[in-house]
């Protein structure tokens, strides 16, 4: 019997110390998975999900494009200025001082804005200008317009070809990109509508951005398509240059997604009664309908964008992302026909089914983004077929993760 009685309190004893492991094992696992979900919930909308992962790879947001040493340039000005929407719609000040910090990294007390050279006349330095826009009004420190100042100086001075487009970059003379309606266009139409008080002086800004417009859209549309090249050389002297058109060679999707962009972009400045405004609006109609023609089924746009499933070529994000952020754009500002709305949340679910991956910590990837292109330089870039597929491609490239957090906000996802 006192054997028995032993056998029965060991037992007991066992139990418990199993029992209180698994209980002490739960709250492990239990508190591991609470610790992992912090990072980003799963229950905000995409827009804030993307922004909150984009903070947690890129703390200081002057590294947004991968770089190791803070730098001005336009990626950062592209996430931040989806930033500044998602911190209007939320009031999340993390937010704020993610994009304020940007600013006061590289801008000095004086206004000289760090890493930037005027001299070389690089329309893509215009863009994180868009940072400054948003953040003198709220601060009033005098070195944010002074920075504002320059790279409005910048464009007052832009070589032009012989018609006024202006040259994409110093180092790229008579080239025009569909980038470069991007990075200067929205920031000069913004600058001149705030900044500059002569009426005059104010009218011919707002019809030099115009004309920049009419000239890409002379110069680079294709008639058959609807579609625009990549670049245009007034002189014709490129390798990648037609002889007879001066147009690169193939419709490239981030190039078309820029322009798209800019289009949508710029209207919120022209004032109502300029005369080009009602062309661009033409312009980005004729864009809308063509773009539309060779989205894929899954919702995706092609890296070149008319050449479907030909061997190399693959469904892309960035491009995605800015088709959908400038025909949602487009349909909620009354430019465009409700029918694009469609297309546009094509495209969003697109992404979100093919692109879009979430890792145990809630940080939210995109993934198949072109990391890079362009035409010319060295090594030099010859706008073929074989050259746009073959450029690097990555995940959670900044020129990916901004449009894609602008085009969540503008389909409230």
């Amino acid at each position: 019997m006192k054997n028995l009685t032993r056998h029965i309190v060991l037992f007991s004893i066992v139990v418990g110390l199993s029992a209180t492991a698994c209980k002490d094992s739960k709250k492990e696992n239990a508190q591991e998975t609470a610790s992992v979900e912090k990072i980003v919930p799963e229950n905000l909308k995409w827009s804030e999900r993307m922004m909150l992962s984009e903070i947690e790879r890129f703390p200081e947001a002057t590294k947004l494009d991968f770089s190791e040493e803070p730098r001005w340039t336009y990626t950062p000005g592209l996430v931040l200025s989806a930033c500044s929407r998602v911190y209007e719609q939320t009031k999340n000040q993390k937010y704020y001082d993610y994009i304020y910090d940007y600013a006061n990294t590289l801008i000095d007390s004086t206004g000289n804005i760090d890493t930037y050279k005027l001299s070389n006349q690089n329309l893509d330095m215009i863009k994180s200008g868009d940072v400054l826009l948003y953040l003198y009004p709220k601060t009033k420190e005098e070195r944010f317009l002074i920075a504002m100042q320059t790279l409005n100086k910048q464009l007052e001075s832009q070589p032009k070809t012989s018609d006024g487009g202006y040259w994409h970059k110093k180092r790229y003379p008579y080239q025009m990109w569909l980038d470069g309606l991007y990075m200067a266009e929205p920031f000069h139409a913004h600058y001149a509508k705030d900044y500059i008080e002569d009426d005059a002086k104010r009218q011919q800004v707002y019809n030099d951005v115009v004309l920049q417009f009419d000239l890409i859209q002379k110069h680079s549309r294709d008639e058959k398509t609807g579609l625009l090249y990549h670049g245009w050389d007034e002189s014709k002297e490129q390798q990648w240059a037609n002889k007879k058109t001066g147009n690169s060679q193939n419709f490239w999707s981030r190039g078309m997604g820029w322009y798209g962009m800019a289009m949508v972009d710029v209207l919120d400045f022209l004032p109502e009664n300029h005369p080009g405004r009602a062309r661009i609006i033409t312009y980005l109609n004729q864009y809308a309908e063509a773009i539309s023609k060779v989205q894929d089924q899954s919702g995706l746009w092609w890296q070149v964008l008319d050449q479907g499933k030909r061997e190399g070529n693959y469904l892309e994000a960035t491009g995605t992302a800015m088709f959908t952020y400038t025909l949602a754009k487009g349909v909620r500002k009354g430019y465009l026909p409700e029918k694009f709305l469609d297309v546009a949340n094509k495209g969003y679910n697109g992404i979100l089914e093919n692109l879009i991956s979430v890792e145990d910590n809630g940080v939210v990837n995109l993934n198949k983004c072109c990391a890079v292109a362009g035409l010319g330089g060295n090594p030099y870039r010859d706008g073929s077929f074989e050259y746009y597929i073959n450029e690097p491609i990555r995940s959670n490239d900044p020129k990916g993760t901004g449009p894609f957090i602008m085009a969540s906000l503008e389909l409230n996802k």
